[in-house]
Order: structure tokens, then C-alpha cells, then sequence
């Protein structure tokens, strides 16, 4: 049917809301007001989507800016999640918290990058929005920009919490804050989304992705998100504060020390030395740290952002009473012009936010992920990649000693005729030096006889008894000293031999 045949007893371009089935789609994002007529009040909607009506046709294609920023975003995420799980740490820096900071950024970008492939239907029917019950893209789209918001606001308390307790308690985080800070982490964001799926839900509201519902959002979503994301803004600016009082208080205690002309005392001493400590405690802490900060800052102003805008136009379109006074004026324009829209945009803006506010929440939401590549990709990463491929692909090296692989004397290699025109070196073999044996040495050396050069005196020890005897002669047949029957070992008979 078309909007002509639709229209019922609304004047255009309203259609009867009457005429259409009560199911199907989101009904709570009708646009609809109750007219009088001469037939009694009578429900008239205006046709979908409504953002074409309050921003104009050109807010799709505006829209779509984001999607494809998030095309360029994306395979950024990709490439610091790759680097951060091929190549070692000492190339990465890599942290439980910056990984985990991607992969929600990462479910972001996919988010807006969704709609450029599936081109998704944003109307059930002539005046009802589609939501997740009733397109695939819109579930997904929804649920996987929603969580992603859930996963890095919750990261950036985390991150604030553990930068706040390293650098004012001076708590050395161990492997129980890890574990915690990941089951709490991904936990709450899993149990935020589920709950506010199921009270809420997600529409298409404007443009090709959708967002949450008004019913209910504030207490399901937006409360929670805004709670996580104040505290990590107060804790960051408690943690800020200190940093700059450290750095103050050793400035004056530098200062007290070196304008000083007395010997300093004990306890004055102590606490220069403990000022002084604190502050390259601090600074070290810093200088590890200060990228996480400043993305946490980035992702908290985006959020608080992003939900004031969100809940500003919830309390814009609600149906109120003075929201519908409000709108008057714009749905009188409708009614005179018989629905030419861009005549009446100047009246829309009273009842939504304006276009650049609207772009520029999308924009920013995009560009998270840029502002983490920036910050998280250290040159380190880039030469890491280098020595990856370089050992990957160049030849394997063979074994070469410390000695071959210095630089020889070319000299050494030379000809010894070549030496420049000259006469050839006189070079003569050495001879050999004649000495007459030193009567030490001659000492013990045998004779050609086998003998000794001299006789060596047998010297007999004091408390001896015994004499030297000569070897007995075995080769000439003497009779053999040791008789075995003499002694305890056990003589063979003959029978047994055999």
C-alpha cells in the first residue's frame, strides 16, 4: 500500500496508525500524535525512518562517514592485536589492560563497519523502525556497539584504579588484581549488555547502525556507564593532583636543601631524601603509564559525550506533554506544506539535537581507535616487525668463530716478492743451537746400555729393618720364592683342573 492509501483520516503526510498491525518491528519508535477530527482524536504517525524527517535525507549518507572511518580503524586494532600476540613483549610492551582496551575498541569499529556490507532495512513499515528482533543487522550492530562501549569504560576504571593505587598507596599489583580486573572486566560489560537487552533493547534511530531505546535506557545503561566512567574521571584527577604535589614538594625540599648554609639535620635529611624519592617513584610511574592515561581521559570525555547527547534526545522525544507543545510549531509546518520537510528543518531543531552534535558523536566514537594506535603503537613495535620478516626470510647464518670474523691484515697475505720494486727480503732459515748438556740435565738419563748415567745410593731410614734385596732372576730358571700352600689360598688338584 502506499502512503496515499495510508494516510485514513490523518491530513498528510501522517498515516493513520490504526491502519497498521500492532506487532512487528519496534512500536514504542513510532512517532505518532493523537489529532482531532471531525471523526474524534485520531492517532497519526509520521512515515519512517524519522531522523529523515528532523535532520533531512543527506543524515544517511552523513551517517555513513563513520562507517568508513571505521573501515581505515580497524585493521589498526588488527595489526596491534597481531603484534601484541606474534611478537615478544620486549618489541610490544604489551599489558593485560592495553590488549583488553583494543579488543572493545575492536567491537566497536565493527559495529559501524556492519552496514556498509548488508545495506540494512531501517523500517518494518511505513511507520515503524526496525529493531533486533526483527533484523540481523540491527542486533548485531547494536549489541556489538553497546559492549564495546561497556568493555572500554569498564577498562578505563580498571586502568585509573591500578594507576591510582600504584602511584599514591605505592601497591605493587600482582597476578590477584590481573585475574580480578579480567573477570570483572569482561564480566560486568556481559552482564550490563544481557540485562539491557532484555528491559531496553536496540532500534534503528538514525543512520544505518542502531542504538539503545529510550525505555528504560537511563537506569540500565546509561547510569551504570556514566557511574564507571565519573568515578574513573574523579580518581584520575585525585591521582593527577598528587603527582603535582609530589613534584612541588620536591621542588621546595631541593630548594630548603641547597639555599641552606647550616649542616642540615637528621630528620630534615630523611625527609628530603624521602621527597625526592616519591617524586622519581612518581615520574617513573608516569613515564610507563601516561599513554593509558590519556587514552582512558579520551575514552571517559567521549563516553560522558556520548551519553549526555543520548539522554538529551531521549528527554527531547519522550511523549510529554511539553515535548508535544514543543513540536507544535514543526508539525503545523508539516501539516501547510503537505510534507515538504526541508522547509520545516528550521522548527525540528527545537525537539532534537543538531546535525553537528549528532556527526560528531559518531566521529568521535570512530576515531577511538585511531587515538589507541597512535598512542599504543611504539616505534619498538614497527622495528620488532623488521626483525620478524629479516629472520623469517634472509638465509640461514653457518657458525663462525669470533677470530675469522675479524678483519685480517692484508699485508700477511702478501707475495714476498711483491714488495714494491725493492730487492727480495733476505730470508734465511734459522739455525739450530748447539748446547753442551748441563750436568743437571744429564742427571738420570739413561745409557745406551740401558743403564743410568750414575748409581743411585740406597739411603736406609733409621727406624727400617729391612735391607734391599736384588730381583731374582726369573729368566734363568730360578725356582719361584712364593709357595702357595704358605698362605690361605687353595691349591688345584688335578682332578679338578680337568
Amino acid at each position: 500500500m502506499t502512503n496515499q492509501t495510508m494516510t485514513g483520516l490523518c491530513p498528510s503526510p501522517f498515516l493513520q496508525e490504526t491502519l497498521f498491525p500492532s506487532h512487528g518491528g519496534f512500536i514504542d519508535g513510532r512517532f505518532c500524535q493523537a489529532i482531532s477530527t471531525t471523526h474524534g482524536n485520531v492517532s497519526c504517525c509520521l512515515p519512517c525512518p524519522l531522523a529523515a524527517w528532523t535532520y533531512g535525507d543527506e543524515l544517511i549518507s552523513q551517517t555513513k562517514v563513520a562507517s568508513w572511518l571505521g573501515v581505515a580503524v580497524l585493521p589498526l586494532c588488527i595489526f596491534l592485536l597481531v603484534s601484541y600476540a606474534v611478537l615478544p613483549a620486549k618489541w610490544t610492551h604489551r599489558h593485560y589492560l592495553s590488549i583488553c582496551f583494543t579488543l572493545g575498541i575492536l567491537f566497536m569499529e565493527v559495529a559501524f563497519i556492519i552496514p556498509l556490507g548488508v545495506e540494512p532495512k531501517q523500517c518494518y513499515n511505513q511507520i515503524t523502525p526496525n529493531d533486533m528482533h526483527t533484523d540481523l543487522s540491527c542486533a548485531f550492530t547494536g549489541s556489538m556497539l553497546l559492549f564495546g562501549g561497556w568493555v572500554t569504560v569498564v577498562f578505563s576504571f580498571i586502568r585509573t584504579l591500578a594507576f591510582h593505587l600504584q602511584v599514591c598507596w605505592e601497591v605493587v599489583l600482582g597476578q590477584k588484581f590481573m585475574w580480578a580486573a579480567l573477570v570483572l572486566g569482561w564480566g560486568i560489560p556481559v552482564i550490563g549488555l544481557a540485562v539491557m537487552l532484555i528491559l531496553t533493547g536496540v532500534s534503528y534511530r538514525f543512520g544505518t547502525v542502531c542504538h539503545i531505546n529510550i525505555h528504560e535506557s537511563n537506569h540500565d545503561y546509561w547510569a551504570p556507564v556514566m557511574a564507571f566512567a565519573v568515578v574513573a574521571l574523579i580518581l584520575q584527577l585525585v591521582t593527577m593532583a598528587y603527582c603535582i604535589y609530589i613534584y612541588v614538594k620536591s621542588v621546595f625540599d631541593q630548594a630548603a636543601t641547597t639555599n641552606s648554609s647550616g649542616i642540615p639535620s637528621y630528620s630534615s635529611s630523611v625527609k628530603t631524601m624521602t621527597a625526592r624519592q616519591a617524586y622519581r617513584r612518581v615520574r617513573r610511574v608516569l613515564q610507563l603509564q601516561w599513554r593509558g592515561v590519556s587514552l582512558v581521559l579520551i575514552i571517559i570525555g567521549n563516553v560522558i559525550f556520548f551519553a549526555v547527547v543520548f539522554i538529551n534526545m531521549d528527554n527531547q522525544l519522550a511523549p510529554t506533554t511539553a515535548n508535544a507543545d514543543r513540536a507544535a510549531p514543526w508539525l503545523a509546518c508539516l501539516v501547510l506544506t503537505q510534507g515538504e520537510r526541508k522547509e520545516c528543518l528550521t522548527f525540528a531543531k527545537s525537539i532534537v539535537p543538531n546535525r553537528a552534535t549528532l556527526l560528531a558523536v559518531l566521529i568521535l566514537l570512530a576515531l577511538v581507535g585511531f587515538w589507541n594506535f597512535v598512542l599504543f603503537a611504539r616505534p619498538s613495535i614497527f622495528i620488532g616487525w623488521a626483525e620478524f620478516f629479516k629472520s623469517r626470510m634472509g638465509k640461514p647464518s653457518e657458525f663462525v668463530s669470533v677470530d675469522a670474523r675479524r678483519t685480517p691484515d692484508s699485508r700477511a697475505y702478501e707475495m714476498l716478492s711483491n714488495n714494491g720494486g725493492l730487492p727480495p727480503y733476505n730470508m734465511k732459515e734459522p739455525e739450530p743451537i748447539v748446547r753442551t748438556p748441563s750436568a743437571a740435565r744429564t742427571l738420570g738419563t739413561k745409557t745406551p746400555d740401558g743403564g743410568y748415567g750414575r748409581e743411585a745410593r740406597y739411603v736406609r731410614p733409621s727406624m727400617s729393618f729391612s735391607s734391599p734385596q736384588p730381583p731374582p732372576n726369573v729368566s734363568q730358571g730360578a725356582a719361584r720364592e712364593w709357595d702357595p700352600e704358605a698362605t690361605f689360598a687353595r691349591g688345584h688338584s688335578s682332578s679338578g683342573s680337568q
